[in-house]
């Protein structure tokens, strides 16, 4: 029970971290990458519906502990888990990227001003989780 608790710990912090992250950058730069990370209006159902802030970062947060639990397993697979982990955390955020493109509330997907702030993000997630998970590992 204890190191699902870690993980969880791991997921909801990693996940907190880059939700700041991105409030802090969209205040900073009006680049609406806080917006994006909160948008579900490419989900047909959930589009209808205006959710409070909390309720989105939640969603943000149920992806990160998926996340978190899915690279756990990983880590033990892979032979270079912290790379990998940076690295798909980079992915995961460059595939997501086009989804702003279903929504008139975030960046256009040309903005190249918000596509490196998204992606810088993600490397700091992967970079954050890879650590925690690192850390975790060698307990």
């Amino acid at each position: 029970m204890k190191k699902v608790m870690s993980i969880v710990g791991i997921g909801f912090s990693t996940g907190l971290l880059l939700n700041y992250y991105f409030k802090l950058i969209e205040r900073m730069t009006g680049d609406k990458v806080y917006t994006l990370l909160l948008n579900v209006d490419y989900f047909p159902v959930l589009k209808n519906y205006a959710f409070p802030e909390w309720i989105e970062i939640s969603f943000h947060l149920i992806v990160s502990l998926v996340l978190t639990g899915t690279y756990t397993f990983l880590w033990t697979k892979w032979k270079r888990p912290f790379l990998w982990t940076v690295v798909t955390s980079l992915v995961i955020g460059l595939v997501i990227y086009p989804t702003t493109g279903f929504s008139g509330r975030t960046p256009e997907v040309t903005d190249g001003s918000a596509l490196f702030w998204w992606l810088t993000g993600h490397l700091l997630y992967g970079w954050a989780l890879a650590w925690l998970l690192q850390r975790f590992n060698k307990s």
